[in-house]
C-alpha cells in the first residue's frame, strides 16, 4: 500500500524534517509540499490526496480553515509546536496530531496508526462475495446486498462511506471510492469527479462542468 501525501507548513526547516521522515517509510510518497493553504487547495483539487500533514498555524488560511474549505476529507496528521490546538483538530477528526519537533518514533508510531486504519477499511471491504458479469455485491448493516448494474444511477462518497444511489433508493456502505471504481466495470461506469462515480446510461444532460442524472445535478472535474 502506497500513500500519496501531501506537506502543508509556511517553516522551510518543518517541510524538509517532514520530507525526510516521509523518506523513512516505504508506503509514504510525498507528491506535493505547500507552504501556504491556497498552494495546498490547488494541489488538492488537482489530485487525489491519501495522507495529508497540516499545520496548524499557516500564514493567510490557518490549518483549520483550510480543512473547512477540503473538496475531499483525505487522512490528516496535524502538526505544531502548541498542544493548544489539540481539542480543536480532534473536532475535524484528524487521525492524529504531531507536536513539532516531531521525534522519528512518535512519526513511525502515527503512520502505523494510519496503515492500520487503511488496512481495517480493505478487510471489510474485500471480504465481500464475488460480483457476476451484471451485478454487484456490496454489505451493507451487516448483510450483502445484490446490485444490478442497470439499477444504479451514481455513487456518492460521504466522507468514509459511499452512497450507492439506486432505481429503488439508496445504500450506504463503509468503502472507499477507488475500491468501488475498482469492482465496478469501465465500460458501464466512469468517475467524473473524486466524489462521484456515474452509470454511463443513465446521464440525462450534460452542461459545461455539470450533468445531471434523474433530477441531481452532478459535478464533473477539469480532469
Amino acid at each position: 500500500m502506497t500513500l500519496k501525501c501531501l506537506i502543508v507548513d509556511d517553516e522551510l526547516m518543518a517541510r524538509k524534517a517532514l520530507e525526510r521522515l516521509c523518506d523513512k517509510r516505504n508506503e509514504l510518497e510525498v507528491a506535493a509540499i505547500c507552504e501556504d493553504a491556497e498552494e495546498a487547495l490547488k494541489v488538492l483539487k488537482s489530485q487525489e490526496i491519501d495522507l495529508l500533514f497540516l499545520d496548524v498555524e499557516l500564514l493567510g488560511l490557518n490549518g483549520l480553515q483550510l480543512l473547512d474549505q477540503l473538496p475531499y476529507m483525505p487522512l490528516v496528521i496535524m502538526t505544531t509546536s502548541k498542544t493548544e490546538y489539540a481539542f480543536d483538530a480532534f473536532q475535524y477528526q484528524v487521525n492524529d496530531y504531531l507536536k513539532k519537533p516531531i521525534t522519528l518514533p512518535r512519526f513511525m508510531q502515527a503512520i502505523d496508526k494510519i496503515l492500520e486504519q487503511k488496512n481495517s477499511v480493505a478487510a471489510k471491504t474485500d471480504t465481500s462475495p464475488k460480483i457476476d458479469s451484471n451485478d454487484i455485491f456490496v454489505k451493507e448493516e451487516g448483510r450483502y446486498i445484490r446490485l444490478a448494474y442497470q439499477d444504479i444511477l451514481y455513487i456518492e462518497n460521504v466522507g468514509d462511506y459511499a452512497k450507492i444511489r439506486t432505481n429503488r433508493g439508496s445504500h450506504v456502505i463503509y468503502t472507499t471510492m477507488k475500491t468501488l471504481e475498482e469492482k465496478l466495470p469501465v465500460s458501464i461506469f466512469f468517475r467524473v469527479h473524486r466524489s462521484f462515480i456515474i452509470n454511463l446510461s443513465k446521464i440525462v444532460d450534460i452542461e459545461e462542468s455539470n450533468l445531471v442524472i434523474e433530477e441531481k445535478v452532478i459535478p464533473i472535474s477539469r480532469n
